[in-house]
């Protein structure tokens, strides 16, 4: 008597175990409402697809930081968020308006303007605040020579950062990703990134939000130390499920961030 036994066989490259039933729904435990997990397999696919190289990271890498972006809410679309490969390790980069996204989640920010300062610019700021940016378009900016990142809070405050050039490109070489992918082809919306980063250490965040900043430094600075001054952080009901309350609209600009060595809390 013969036993005929079927068996399935588990997808063995990354694009199938993305699309497997098991791995997504690990995508859709962690995935707020309104993203859905298939939806979100087909943009990592892309990802993969868009940037061939991530195929030679470790599946464990590729892995967690689709599932640390799943639990933040982004997408791996090149807009919020990228996928670099760094040797045989996955790291995941958020960009200036994924960073913006999860801010706004706060429920403490009306507005939020990023950019960068160029030598053809007219540019005045006062005591860490700017207050005045204007430009040609019909003439060249000129190189940049600095980035700004300015919030105005729901009870009319102000807050600001402003870097130069210099601290931008210091942070930058700090990154493991600071010779590829978006520090190279989009320098301007990492530099504002950068500033709004920063910024991001003076405003009050909720407990969610505020792991979820420290864990994108995790992925792309590892384990260097951190020494700024943390972040203001006051409890909330469920700021990160964005699903419950939508953001506001984003700002126009768009695009890391750093572990700001121990003369920062000086500054």
């Amino acid at each position: 008597m013969t036993t005929d036994i079927t068996t399935t066989e588990k997808p063995r490259d990354l694009k199938g175990m993305i699309a497997s039933p098991a791995m997504q729904a690990q995508f859709a435990a962690a995935l707020p409402k309104h993203l859905s997990p298939e939806r979100f397999g087909r943009i990592a696919i892309t990802a993969l697809t868009r940037t061939p190289k991530l195929k030679e990271c470790s599946q464990e890498s590729v892995f967690k930081c689709l599932l640390d972006l799943s639990a933040m809410g982004l997408e791996p679309d090149g807009r919020h968020a990228h996928l670099i490969p760094y040797g045989k390790e996955c790291t995941l980069i958020i960009d200036y308006k994924g960073l913006v996204a999860l801010v706004r989640r706060s429920g403490e920010v009306a507005k939020i303007h990023a950019d960068i300062v160029c030598e053809h610019d007219e540019f005045d700021h006062s005591m860490g605040e700017v207050t005045r940016h204007t430009f040609d378009l019909k003439t060249g900016r000129g190189e940049p020579y600095a980035a700004y990142a300015q919030v105005t809070l729901k009870d009319g405050s102000v807050q600001a950062a402003i870097m130069s050039k210099a601290e931008i490109e210091a942070i930058r070489k700090r990154s493991r990703a600071g010779n590829t992918g978006p520090w190279v082809s989009d320098w301007s919306e990492m530099a504002k990134k950068t500033a709004f980063r920063r910024l991001t250490k003076w405003l009050t965040l909720s407990p969610e939000i505020a792991d979820v900043i420290a864990k994108v430094d995790e992925h792309e600075f590892g384990g260097m130390r951190d020494a700024t001054p943390k972040a203001h952080i006051l409890p909330t009901k469920n700021p990160f499920r964005i699903d419950e309350q939508e953001p506001e609209a984003q700002p126009e600009t768009p695009a890391a961030d750093d572990k700001w060595e121990a003369e920062e809390v000086s500054k």
